[in-house]
This record gives C-alpha cells, sequence and structure tokens, in this order.
C-alpha cells in the first residue's frame, strides 16, 4: 500500500510536470497518461513489494537476507521503478514528439528525438534522488544498528526518518541540476524535415520535471 501511494505521488508530480507539448487530435494525450500512468503505479508497487514477499513467503530469515531484502534492496529497486514510471507516463512525448526552439525561442519543429532525449535525462535524474535518498540512509542505519547506537525502537526510528529526509533534501538540488532544465540538442541528431527548416547548430527544448 506505501509503495501504491509513493508511486501515485510521484506518478502525479512527473504527469503535472512533463512537457506539454504532445498533441494529437484521434485520442486524448492525458487521458492516455493517466491510463499509462495507473498501470505502471500498479506495476511498481507490485515489484517493490516482491522481495519481502518472497521472503516471507519462504520463511528466509538469516541476517545476510534480511540485510539483502529489507536494507540494501529496496532503494535500487525503488529508484528503477520511480525512472519506469516516468518513462510510461511521459511515453506520448517520444511518441509524438516535443517542440524545439532557437536560440531566440522560435520554435521551428517537433522532434520524437528530442522528447526521447527529454524523458530519458528526466528518469536518469529521478532514478538518482530516490534511489541514492533510500540507499544512504539504509546502509547508515545498518552501522547504526550494529554499534547499537540508538538504544530503543523509537529512537531507531527517529533517526533513520531523520536520515532520509537530510539525504532528500540534499539530492533535490543535485537531481535538478543533473541535467538543465531548458535542454540542448545538435541540429545533426535531429530528424531530416527539422534540418531543413533551420541553420542553427544546437536547438533547445523543455525537458519538464
Amino acid at each position: 500500500f506505501l509503495q501504491f501511494v509513493f508511486h501515485t505521488y510521484t506518478t502525479g508530480f512527473t504527469l503535472i510536470n512533463g512537457n506539454g507539448t504532445t498533441k494529437a487530435e484521434e485520442y486524448s494525450v492525458q487521458q492516455k497518461q493517466v491510463f499509462c500512468g495507473l498501470g505502471a503505479i500498479s506495476y511498481a508497487a507490485c515489484i517493490g513489494a516482491v522481495p519481502i514477499f518472497f521472503m516471507n513467503r519462504y520463511t528466509l530469515k538469516s541476517p545476510l537476507m534480511q540485510l539483502v531484502v529489507r536494507k540494501l534492496l529496496p532503494a535500487p529497486l525503488l529508484g528503477l521503478m520511480s525512472a519506469f514510471t516516468v518513462a510510461v507516463v511521459r511515453s506520448p512525448e517520444f511518441e509524438n514528439g516535443i517542440e524545439v526552439m532557437d536560440r531566440n525561442g522560435k520554435v521551428v519543429g517537433v522532434s520524437q528525438k528530442a522528447g526521447e532525449k527529454a524523458v530519458k535525462e528526466t528518469a536518469l535524474s529521478r532514478a538518482a534522488l530516490f534511489g541514492t535518498a533510500f540507499f544512504l540512509p539504509a546502509v547508515f542505519m545498518h552501522f547504526v544498528e550494529r554499534a547499537n547506537f540508538a538504544k530503543t525502537p523509537r529512537a531507531l526510528a527517529s533517526m533513520r526518518m531523520m536520515m532520509i529526509t537530510s539525504v532528500l533534501a540534499g539530492m533535490l538540488p543535485v537531481s535538478f541540476s543533473m541535467f538543465p532544465q531548458c535542454g540542448e540538442i545538435k541540429r545533426a541528431d535531429l530528424e531530416p524535415e527539422i534540418l531543413s527548416s533551420t541553420e542553427e547548430t544546437e536547438l533547445f527544448y523543455n525537458r519538464g520535471i
């Protein structure tokens, strides 16, 4: 359930803050994104719960298994599923393309390649944000538990929450600055119809968040 809530929030954020270029008369892009988002949320939540399900189902209770499944595996899995939901929800951007502009802000065309680049960059930044924000605290808390630094479960939970919040706050500006908001793409990497419409060597697009 908590996995479902988390991915619902991040998918809604992605839906609101994507590139708004994509248009198609034969169907509603927004409607398609909502349906794709619901599917991606359900899939990501199930995948996130699979390791713990198997551990409990087959009573894999060894200390090493507990460390891997409960401490180390959820963070990279969460980062991977976060990138997956971004790619699914924003799939119309690389299917239909997004607007590319010259240095003066004049739109010179709609490019699928620019859309693919924008979605890929956003997915990577989202994976880095959530993967790091949950992996580093898990590693740190493992050593805290071994050293018996926190004496009570409440103190341990408070310390874990403080670590996650601190790393997440630190990673937010890092993930947003991994790729510029106004992305650049070389003219040679674009479609032939755009090549013929401008002499600019570099064009620009809105990456989204």
